[in-house]
């Protein structure tokens, strides 16, 4: 059984502008020689955490993490403005000229196996392999499971706390109801509304109850950027085409991945990684059967962290 790597702590920090107004956080792991991998967190708005670099050996890797526009040590903290799927694909660009690297691994769950993905069918010649895990792919048959209807049905009881904030007569559309609290001036509607959306993500992570993973999500910081910045996404339906990661799917065409995927994802059904193994012949579906969603279940990192060493091998 895989673990994590030890604690470990950057070499080096960045603070990268981009378009205005955002800073964007940036820093550096592991061996400065090594292979080269971004680690590409989720949300979007979710900000990286320490773990996040221990999914790689030290040794020979050269860990990259950011976070995205608006979360996390990225500032302005929570802003929308100029907060679109493409802007972060840009900025992935951005930050690898910035670094001086020609080509890099990808590892990305969640939102994060989305922009990865995104970002290897806008630049195949630059991605090594990809490592992606919850495969998200911003249908909007997704977004209704997990934010309307189909997700309520198997946690009723967090389902009603989710729908706290949002008065009845709202609730046929509640992305919509959300997005205009998240939006609006009130600051108490917009931190509860926060909460709320926030802690039903906490709370359907994993497959057994995670107290880190709740107090994670229902810390106000990260939950006023996660529920700002991913509601304000999925009313803009990500800013992609329809059905664009598996319409492209053939642009991965000799990029070699791994995609890990909990048998008992809620957030993310199976559905979405079986549907991009089936389009994409060099990737390897692992699917963990003791599993939600979450990157901290232990068979989810059992999986991460054996493809990352493999990867490290081949390589080599």
């Amino acid at each position: 059984m895989h673990i994590l790597y030890p604690d470990l702590h950057p070499y080096v920090q960045h603070t990268l502008a981009v378009d205005e107004p955002h800073l964007l956080h940036l820093e550096e792991c592991g061996n400065p020689l090594g292979i080269p991998v971004l680690f590409v967190h989720g949300g979007p708005g979710a900000g990286c955490e320490p773990y996040h670099r221990r999914f790689f050996d030290p040794q020979r890797y050269r860990i990259i993490l950011f976070d995205q526009r608006g979360c996390g040590r990225s500032t302005p903290h929570a802003a929308l403005e100029n907060n679109t799927t493409q802007a972060l694909v840009a900025d992935m660009e951005t930050i690898r000229e910035h670094l001086g690297i020609d080509k890099w691994l990808l590892f990305g769950g969640s939102w994060g196996s989305t922009l990865s993905l995104v970002y290897a069918q806008s630049h195949p010649e630059r991605v090594l392999g990809l490592v992606v895990r919850g495969i998200f792919l911003c249908r909007p048959q997704e977004i209704a499971w997990f934010y309307q209807q189909g997700a309520s049905r198997l946690f009723p009881d967090y389902w009603q706390e989710y729908l706290a904030p949002i008065p009845e007569a709202e609730r046929g559309e509640l992305l919509h109801a959300y997005h205009r609290r998240l939006t609006g001036e009130d600051e108490m509607a917009r931190m509860a509304a926060a909460k709320a959306w926030s802690l039903w993500e906490g709370r359907t992570a994993t497959l057994k109850p995670s107290e880190s993973v709740i107090n994670h999500f229902g810390n106000p910081f990260t939950a006023l950027s996660l529920a700002r910045i991913e509601c304000h996404y999925f009313v803009n339906d990500s800013f992609l085409e329809s059905n664009q990661i598996l319409r492209d799917a053939g642009r991965l065409k000799g990029i070699p991945g791994v995609i890990v995927h909990g048998r008992y994802d809620v957030i993310c059904p199976l559905e979405n990684a079986w549907q991009l193994a089936q389009l994409w012949p060099e990737a390897q579906l692992k699917v963990i059967a003791d599993a939600g969603h979450a990157a901290s279940e232990p068979g989810i990192i059992n999986a991460l962290v054996q493809a990352t060493d493999d990867f490290a091998d081949q390589l080599a």
